[in-house]
């Protein structure tokens, strides 16, 4: 089966940033990434066809895998409008 796995922001550094894997039925996002050039243990969001999905997921073909490293930042609150 093939699926389409896009690598998003410091990811990209290890391969294009969309690439179509061919991997066997019943294969896993893990298997998915096992199958790509990333560092072991590196920790990712998952997101299939959209969806946040576990990393032992079943893919199918024609799925989506979009990979991105951990994002964090920003502020707990934003500032109310018209304050200074």
């Amino acid at each position: 089966m093939k699926v389409k796995i896009k690598l998003f922001a410091s990811l990209r550094k290890f391969g294009p940033d969309e690439q179509v894997v061919d991997l066997p039925e019943n294969s896993t996002i893990d298997d998915a990434i096992n199958s790509l050039n990333l560092p072991e243990k590196i920790a990712l969001l998952r997101i299939v066809n959209g969806e946040h999905r576990p990393a032992k997921h079943i893919l199918h073909d024609g799925d989506e895998l979009a990979l991105f490293p951990p994002i964090a930042g920003g502020q707990d609150r934003l500032p109310r409008l018209g304050s200074a």
